[in-house]
């Protein structure tokens, strides 16, 4: 049996680098993505020349019963297999400032950014439940704890994925499967690329943006057996920006 670990969200930006930094721990990484098929297989080349071993699994997570259905088929397809680490990281932002945001802005971050962590959740947790086994690792974000002006939709999402982790922890801690959440500033990614990375530095302590591998390398620590005892925890990556 292996070790298998699905990344949603997992060809591009943060996504990618802790696809890379799981199969380099010896995980099956499966890695989710929605329409980037180029940078799917990038991320997987890179994976395989490394020696690593992975699989693509398309799909949008917004929609939870087409994507639930794809997770019953790669069960079907794999059996006596389980997911044994869950990496909830797929996000989009649509910022505007409330007043002006349209609904449609609004229901597309809720259902990718949290809607889509509580469905998938759902359906990994039950094999890790039954063997005794799990990590589960949500991505939240800086907006999440302190909330960032025109990012409403983003920072509600965010800060709810925060309560899913706690809440979550305490519920099933005795079946040996930790539930913890990192919480990213400003990381160097195509998400803030259209970020005024000059003039948000100033504020940051470390004086830069953070990388993507510097997320993974955190994600990867809770995703190792020497992180057992760490659980219902967020963890901030972001230069000192917020504490």
């Amino acid at each position: 049996m292996a070790n298998n670990a699905l990344v949603t969200g997992g060809s591009r930006g943060i996504g990618k680098s802790i696809s890379i930094k799981l199969a380099a721990m010896g995980y099956h990484v499966i890695i989710n993505y929605n329409s980037n098929v180029e940078a799917a297989q990038d991320t997987l080349s890179q994976i395989v020349a490394a020696g690593g071993s992975a699989e693509l699994l398309a799909g949008n997570v917004a929609d939870s019963t087409d994507f639930i259905k794809r997770l019953e088929e790669w069960q079907q397809a794999n059996p006596g297999e389980y997911i044994s680490c869950l990496v909830n990281n797929a996000g989009i932002r649509r910022d505007n400032l409330m007043i002006m945001m349209p609904d449609q802005d609004w229901e597309s971050v809720i259902d990718t950014n949290l809607n889509s962590t509580f469905y998938i959740t759902k359906f990994v947790l039950k094999s890790m439940l039954l063997k005794r086994n799990g990590r589960i690792i949500n991505v939240a974000s800086l907006s999440g704890l302190k909330g960032l002006p025109g990012q409403v939709n983003y920072s509600a999402a965010k800060a709810a994925l925060i309560g899913i982790t706690k809440a979550l922890a305490q519920e099933v801690g005795k079946r040996k499967i930790t539930v913890n959440a990192v919480a990213p500033g400003f990381i160097e990614t195509d998400m803030t690329k259209d970020l005024d990375h000059d003039e948000l530095t100033k504020n940051i302590p470390a004086g830069r943006f953070g990388k993507p591998e510097e997320v993974a390398a955190l994600v990867g620590f809770l995703a190792s057996p020497d992180a057992a005892y760490i659980t219902g925890q967020v963890i901030s990556i972001n230069g000192g920006l917020y504490t």
